[in-house]
């Protein structure tokens, strides 16, 4: 692996799928914040890069020969991907987080309103926006890009579209996932990294837990999106 001072975040997990597990593990926005360079962002967190460099070689040497790699996979197949994968989750995760975080105000809010009453309001802007923007993935934007595809492999020309350049709605996700990841970010300061306070009951522990879960796939799922099938659908 050819991880190196010179690539940016993006670039190395766009180029190793194993080094995402990695990069969430020391706390580097490899999605929205993939256009950095990975020195400049662990001299900023303090992070030893000749460390990391090696945990990353690590990762990527032990990485199942079986995993799919993005890169080279049809787009439509990493569509269905992110859609089964990646919204499938997120339309059972969002509503339980909601149905918790309820309970947990009801039960803490009092004693914790300084974390808890800034969490629920990123969380209902996350949960907003995602709720509105995955259909226009499912129904605009991931459509055009699978008939754009299949005229790109008989060499027919690109089809028309209602939104003009490809550029434009993909501007525009990539907008909505950068304001998704500054609430993302939010919630994760507000909670001191989801640690539960001393007298959390078993429910706020488990919204905490299922929070951070909800952002490592969020990562994940706008790094798919962000760093690869956006930009390979712009080449064709």
């Amino acid at each position: 692996m050819m991880a190196t001072k010179e690539k940016t975040v993006g670039e190395i997990a766009r180029e190793y799928p194993a080094a995402a597990r990695v990069l969430e593990q020391y706390g580097i926005d490899f999605c929205c914040g993939g256009n950095r360079l990975i020195e400049e962002v662990c001299n900023e967190k303090g992070i030893s890069i000749e460390k990391l460099i090696s945990d990353l070689e690590t990762s990527t040497a032990t990485r199942s020969a079986s995993a799919v790699d993005w890169n080279t996979a049809r787009l439509g197949t990493l569509i269905d991907h992110i859609v089964a994968t990646h919204h499938e989750y997120l339309r059972t995760a969002l509503p339980r987080l909601e149905a918790m975080l309820e309970k947990v105000i009801a039960a803490h809010g009092d004693r914790h309103s300084d974390s808890l009453k800034p969490l629920a309001e990123n969380f209902s802007e996350v949960k907003a926006e995602l709720e509105s923007h995955m259909p226009k993935e499912e129904m605009v934007l991931f459509p055009y890009i699978v008939r754009l595809e299949a005229a790109s492999l008989v060499g027919a020309p690109a089809p028309p579209a209602p939104f003009g350049s490809i550029a434009n709605p993909i501007r525009m996700m990539e907008m909505e996932h950068a304001s998704a990841g500054r609430s993302l970010a939010e919630m994760r300061r507000v909670t001191s990294d989801y640690t539960a306070p001393e007298d959390a009951c078993n429910t706020y522990r488990a919204m905490l837990h299922e929070m951070a879960e909800l952002e490592a796939d969020l990562h994940v799922h706008i790094h798919l999106e962000n760093n690869i099938l956006f930009p390979r659908a712009m080449k064709m």
